[in-house]
């Protein structure tokens, strides 16, 4: 079977992945959470995570309704690195709602047209009208980290961006627009782990693109973009909600409750839609690198 990108990733891992990060993915089981500060040592079971989803699911449904009846407009963006689990959970999020009360927005390169914009207009053309809610798959935020790292935006570009995210964000909370901002972390050597398993799985070698294997001698490029993100985009109005998502159940499970438990909907059970597990869930200061 040939591998998408001539196995890059395969070789990535063979002779260019730090030592550590390689021994890691070499010797650990297929439940062992790979990085040695995530407070968990395994893998959620299976049998607690579908019990908690499926509760989860019922409130998702309820908010749904309540949403749609109260004329609600809500906004979740998903972020993080590549491999981090943003499909996954937003998959989770909104597999039992009405997609056309729940939106995913998941944009492609900008065109022509769109490249001359105001770079946050093909953004706001998706937002969500009353009864909706939109679930961005990537955002505006690309701009912050992706087209910085690769070189797609100049440092003006950028910079300008970062002068004008505040004002807009506070727009859309201003606007009634319930705004929340996930950012879901996961380790280096489970990103390894995670993208080994897709090239070898042809179910799953679609989901790599070049901007990925490009991306993995880029780690510490990542690291430096995400924390100057932080820094300048998490505010008492738009705050982080950052997931530590080595563990894929544990980390979908705390962002719909990210999203559930900060919200009143009609019928809530608070005692389901809890606050998320602090252990791996906060704000920014919870994100490792």
């Amino acid at each position: 079977m040939s591998l998408p990108f001539d196995g890059a990733i395969s070789q990535f891992y063979q002779s260019e992945a730090p030592p550590e990060v390689r021994e890691a993915v070499k010797t650990a089981g297929g439940k062992t959470i790979l990085s040695g500060s995530y407070p968990y040592d395994k893998r959620m079971k299976s049998d607690a995570y579908e019990e908690e989803l499926a509760a989860l699911q019922l409130e998702l449904v309820k908010f749904q309704a309540d949403v749609r009846d109260s004329g609600k407009r809500v906004v979740v963006v998903f972020e993080g690195r590549d491999a981090a689990g943003k499909g996954g959970t937003i998959k989770r999020f909104r597999e039992n709602l009405n997609p056309r009360i729940a939106r995913v927005v998941a944009l492609s390169k900008p065109s022509d047209v769109e490249a001359g914009q105001w770079y946050f207009q093909r953004y706001v053309k998706h937002l969500p009208t009353a009864g909706q809610i939109a679930l961005f798959d990537r955002s505006w935020y690309n701009r912050a980290v992706v087209e910085h790292v690769f070189g797609f935006c100049t440092p003006q570009q950028r910079a300008h961006f970062f002068t004008q995210l505040p004002e807009f964000e506070d727009m859309l909370v201003d606007e009634g627009i319930a705004f929340h901002k996930i950012w879901l972390n996961v380790g280096r050597a489970e990103q390894l782990r995670r993208f080994l398993a897709r090239e070898k799985d042809p179910l799953k070698q679609w989901k790599l693109s070049s901007i990925d294997v490009k991306g993995l001698a880029k780690w510490d490029d990542y690291t430096n973009a995400i924390v100057e993100t932080f820094q300048r985009s998490h505010s008492s109005t738009a705050p982080w909600t950052v997931v530590r998502s080595d563990d894929k159940r544990r980390a979908r499970i705390a962002a719909i409750r990210a999203v559930l438990s900060g919200i009143d909907y009609a019928g809530k059970d608070a005692s389901v839609a809890a606050p998320p597990d602090d252990k791996i869930c906060g704000g920014p200061d919870i994100w490792n690198g």
